[in-house]
């Protein structure tokens, strides 16, 4: 066997490398050591074909790792025959996740460049503007204005499709265009947010186009179809908009039942609108070409110098000759109240003459000089020729009843720029059809980028041509009223006038066609990608996957524009969403330029961060240039959307931009904190929370969480960590699932933070752990928070309350302060309003003024807020109290901080009983009674007058310092003296032996010999004698829970001073026990231990 042969020398290698022996059990499906495999479309999918991988014995070393990392071979096979099979709906890595989905075969895409990028953008970016608007604004701004509104509009979508060709370049991009790329660049706050414009702007494109619809229907096609109609002149405008919102809904509801019926009807007739759009483009400029040779017979009639309306007249003569007999002509009868010579006219029509004029005078006439400069004016005002000769007339007043050509709104540079830009828009149209193209990575650049290029050679070149052919009265007569009604850009043309009027009239309804089938298919991919809760049921559709609902309320936000009826009050609305559009996708570019994300590797390579960064700059500068007030209210919008997203959307991780920003950002801010640790104005807890989980790894104190919430206020630093027993290779998942735990309280309790769950080997290495490194660089805590361990006492391991102490002790050396919380499951939740109520300080020993600085904290949340603030202070004998309480006034003031003092003057001495009854717990509960009445017999003795003094008459007797020792030596005696009786009760029953100090000690000493390690405990009980620092310290905490629960029983909370361990740890369970005795009777209690520096100051 040549594989036995191989592998002779390498004892156990035979079985597991040659197949001989037992197979080692394969992990589970979908999982690898308790990992979920990762969701994508090459890697995993190994489970039919698995035993071809590795046949042989060649690969046998990595068999094990089969099911997760496959064959090289086996992954650039699947990358070769990878499609894009989902349309605009769904992301391509989330395809598989639905469970029974059946892959359905998809035929290959075949669209290239020309017909799948260049056409459809081509299609999109000459429109209606063009035809109805472009002669308007070239007559109203001037040849000059209009040129530099059109190279500021290309120059913006220009910068953006190279912005744009860098993203969709960057791997695959499945169809739904902007809003795919920016959301997964700039994540989904930014995605929703801009995908919600980008929809906005289709729909109300989709409006504008309908109202270019209808406006060349009534005005240039079937004028006789309106159905209001106007008695005055002056009521013109109200008509015609009433006629525009009437069969505007009617074609919004045709077009939209179009859509519904079948988006194949649309597609088919895709190439017809095109058509219409490209010999549109062509009769122009054959038209112009005409010019040279024979000018077009389009007269225009000027009275004065005034642009007359010609619909009512044929001869541009105020009389003419019938029969030898002169009478007034049809213009006669418009100024004059009959057709009599001697009849009553207008007085300007009397002053001046009139002139009939060429309204198209060629490319050769020279007007384009005239056309240069601008032209604006307010509404009403009257359509002028600058060089004709005019005499005023002195009275004005009917001149809004007479046929003028008039501006029917008030034109600036401004509102221009807001109306042309809609012209440039659909440089998307090639990216949305990404998934249908042979190669999306070469198409969309090459394509967008020449269908960009010739559509600005079309704008600009035209800017130039009308002004050159056109007469700038008639330019500037947005309906052609001065050349009986015509389409002025038809004038132009050749063959026909009908060749425009016609062509535009498809190629608008074409357009609100496509962006009726466009935009509901938007929402539907931000409703489906689950990011704005409230969008979900746009998501939803027909069998067949058509976006019903998304399509109703499309249809329902295009009629709002529809009812405001003008288009160029709509065309600005439309150009704020885009140009936000616009304005994300070069920041995005941008972005993923500067921060040289490893992805970030786009095959388009003419970019550059500045280029993004000028048309993100310039897109910023249109909106507030077109309209400040749009511009605001779309930014408001976005923003609005935005906040909601991050409130409420769901969390997704799409590797974007701003999380790439986000932690450069927080990289830098980190290396900014380390220089130079914080001032002390700025210092606040930054919170390390120890928590405590129960046996099934939930948190066993969340109220802990609701505190540091009330206390933190959602500012600075909180880490919540806890620690498990263990290694972390046998403990992972429980310390995956304690992490989880811990979230989803934090989440519970509106906690913001990070969560931090340690495996050691025992507790309080784990605990030591957390102290010394959680937190990075600057952003560390100074403050740790934990739970008073209530039930250590009762523990059978001493190593509980040991923990506890050791924590206490990292934490001073560590310099962080420490928060130690009794009582903390009975401390409010979120939810509660504590009433009227007080917050306790007792303040002992200064500890960097902490003690003064977390009421002040507590109290800006609304939990606390009622809640007044009270410093208590203690005096000694030796001390004023009434100056230490101005000096304590004075220094809140100086603190800014309202609170009420008081001074409580504490007597230096002690109840002996409470002092033999705790701080001598060793000694038999029997002997207390007798313990005392020596004492005070003794006490008589030496200080007779003392004693009467002291009141032991009322079965009590007080402790003077200086009587410790004396006191101590007396309990020594008496200890010893009856040492060989209580000797001889343990022995004949040992197990009626009560004793507290050494609890723990005695019984394990007792389960493993129980007579002779009784006898021995009993007597190093009895041969102990009560060391002096702690009968003090006993005295101190009896004396102090004394006062503390006399004054403040009934406070919300209560803050005392920490007192230190010992420097011994032989005398760390007195230490708990003096604590015990400190804080018993208190309810709330919040024990602080500084940091060792100060934390709050006097000066600003």
């Amino acid at each position: 066997n040549q594989c036995s042969a191989v592998l002779a020398s390498v004892p156990g290698a035979h079985s597991a490398a040659c197949g001989g022996g037992e197979r080692q059990r394969e992990p589970q499906p979908g999982t690898r050591d308790g990992h979920p495999k990762e969701n994508s479309p090459f890697i995993n999918n190994t489970e039919n074909d698995k035993g071809s991988l590795y046949d042989g014995t060649n690969m046998a070393l990595f068999e094990e790792e089969m099911d997760s990392n496959p064959m090289v071979s086996s992954l650039l096979s699947k990358l070769a025959n990878y499609t894009n099979l989902t349309q605009g709906v769904r992301e391509h890595e989330e395809a598989d996740d639905e469970e029974g989905a059946k892959k359905k075969t998809v035929k290959s895409p075949q669209m290239g460049t020309f017909i799948g990028v260049y056409l459809p953008c081509l299609q999109n970016i000459l429109g209606v503007i063009l035809f109805l608007r472009m002669t308007w604004i070239v007559g109203t701004a001037g040849i000059l204005e209009a040129f530099t509104i059109v190279a500021m509009c290309c120059t913006c979508t220009m910068l953006t499709a190279i912005s744009m060709s860098a993203i969709a370049t960057n791997g695959v991009v499945p169809a739904g265009g902007s809003y795919y790329m920016i959301s997964r660049s700039l994540g989904p706050e930014f995605g929703g947010a801009v995908g919600l414009c980008f929809y906005l702007g289709t729909t109300f494109a989709g409006a504008m186009y309908i109202l270019g619809t209808i406006e060349i229907l009534l005005t240039y096609i079937v004028p006789k179809a309106a159905i209001f109609k106007a008695e005055e002149k002056e009521h013109e405008a109200a008509a015609m908009l009433n006629n525009m919102r009437v069969y505007g809904t009617g074609c919004l509801t045709l077009m939209a039942l179009v859509v519904f019926v079948g988006v194949k009807y649309v597609n088919k007739l895709a190439l017809v609108f095109l058509a219409c759009v490209v010999l549109s483009i062509l009769a122009i400029y054959a038209g112009v070409i005409k010019t040279i040779f024979v000018v077009p017979d389009f007269p225009i009639c000027l009275l004065g110098n005034r642009t007359l309306q010609n619909h009512n007249f044929d001869m541009c003569v105020k009389t003419m000759d019938v029969a030898n007999v002169t009478v007034g002509t049809k213009l006669w009868e418009l100024f004059c109240d009959s057709d009599n010579l001697n009849a009553t006219c207008n007085e300007y029509f009397t002053l001046n003459n009139v002139t009939e004029v060429q309204g198209i005078p060629g490319l050769t006439s020279g007007v384009l000089l005239e056309n240069l400069w601008s032209s604006y004016g307010p509404s009403g005002m009257m359509v002028e020729k600058a060089d004709f000769p005019s005499v005023p007339a002195v009275d004005s007043s009917m001149d809004t009843k007479l046929p003028y050509v008039v501006n029917d709104i008030t034109a600036f540079f401004t509102l221009l720029v807001g109306i042309y830009f809609p012209s440039v828009t659909g440089i998307m149209a090639g990216s949305n059809r990404s998934g249908d193209l042979r190669d999306a990575q070469r198409s969309i650049p090459i394509g967008t980028i020449l269908a960009i290029a010739t559509t600005t050679v079309i704008y600009l070149s035209c800017v130039v041509l009308f002004g050159a052919c056109i007469e700038g009265t008639v330019l500037r007569d947005k309906f052609g009223d001065s050349v009986k009604g015509n389409l002025v850009i038809g004038t132009l043309s050749w063959p026909s006038p009908w060749v425009i009027v016609i062509g535009s009239f498809f190629s608008c309804c074409g357009a609100g066609l496509q962006s009726l089938t466009g935009a509901p298919r938007l929402l539907q991919a931000i409703a489906r990608d689950g990011i704005v809760p409230f969008l979900e049921v746009f998501g939803h559709g027909k069998a067949n996957g058509e976006p019903t609902w998304a399509l109703l309320l499309t249809a329902l936000i295009c009629e709002t524009g529809i009812l405001i009826a003008s288009l160029d009050s709509v065309a600005p609305i439309l150009s704020m969403f885009f140009l936000m559009c616009y304005l994300f996708v070069n920041l995005a570019c941008a972005l993923q330029t500067l921060l040289r994300t490893p992805n970030w590797r786009p095959r388009f390579k003419y970019y550059h961060w500045t280029l993004s960064f000028l048309g993100m700059s310039l897109c910023l500068s249109l909106m507030f240039i077109s309209s400040w007030y749009y511009a605001l209210v779309a930014m408001l919008i976005a923003g609005c959307i935005y906040k909601y997203i991050e409130y409420r959307g769901a969390e997704k991780e799409w590797g974007d931009g701003i999380r790439g920003l986000s932690l450069n950002a927080a990289r830098y801010a980190l290396i900014r904190l380390e220089e130079a640790p914080p001032h002390t104005k700025n210092w606040r807890p930054q919170l390390l929370v120890m928590l405590n989980l129960d046996s099934e790894l939930t948190v066993k104190h969340p109220r802990l969480l609701s505190f540091t919430t009330q206390l933190k206020a959602g500012k600075g630093l909180t880490i919540i960590g806890s620690v498990l027993q263990g290694t972390y290779l046998t403990k992972e998942t429980e310390a995956k699932k304690a992490e989880a735990n811990i979230k989803s309280s934090m989440a519970t309790e509106k906690t913001k933070g990070f969560c931090h769950v340690v495996v050691s080997s025992n507790l309080r290495d784990g605990f030591s752990h957390l102290i010394q490194s959680a937190g990075l660089g600057g952003m560390k805590h100074n403050t740790v928070l934990m739970a008073w361990p209530g039930s250590w006492k009762q523990s059978n391991e001493p190593q509980f309350w040991r923990n506890f102490v050791e924590t206490i002790r990292e934490t001073t050396a560590a310099h962080q302060a420490l928060l130690v919380a009794k009582n903390v499951d009975s401390f409010p939740t979120n939810m509660e309003r504590l009433g009227e109520g007080t917050i306790d300080v007792w303040w002992i020993v200064h500890d960097g003024g902490l003690l003064m600085l977390l009421p002040f904290l507590l109290r800006q949340h609304k939990v606390w807020r009622k809640c007044k603030m009270r410093i208590f202070t203690v005096a000694q004998m030796d001390d004023n109290s009434i100056q230490m309480k101005k000096d304590l006034q004075m220094f809140l003031y100086h603190l800014r901080l309202d609170a009420e003092v008081e001074v409580v003057e504490m007597v230096r001495a002690i109840s002996l009983f409470y002092l033999v009854a705790t701080a001598l717990g060793p000694i038999l509960r029997s002997q207390i009674q007798s313990i005392t009445d020596e004492s005070r017999s003794s006490i008589r003795r030496k200080n007779p007058g003392g004693a009467a003094g002291s009141g032991l008459g009322n079965q009590s007797a007080f402790l003077d310092d200086s009587k410790v020792d004396e006191v101590a030596q007396l309990i020594h005696d008496r200890n010893t003296a009856s040492h060989a009786a209580v000797n001889d009760k343990a022995e004949a029953a040992p197990e009626r032996v009560h004793m507290t100090w050494t609890k723990e000690k005695f019984l394990s000493e007792r389960n493993r010999n129980r007579e002779t390690c009784a006898n021995m405990a009993v007597r190093d009980l009895f041969n102990m004698k009560p060391n002096q620092s702690n009968v003090r310290r006993m005295h101190t905490a009896v004396k102090l829970n004394e006062v503390v629960v006399n004054k403040s029983q009934g406070a919300h909370l209560v803050l005392l001073n920490m007192p230190g361990p010992p420097k011994n740890r032989g005398g760390d369970e007195n230490y708990m026990e003096f604590l015990e005795v400190l804080i018993e009777g208190l309810n709330r209690v919040l024990l602080v231990r500084g940091g060792g520096r100060e934390v709050i100051t006097i000066y600003s």
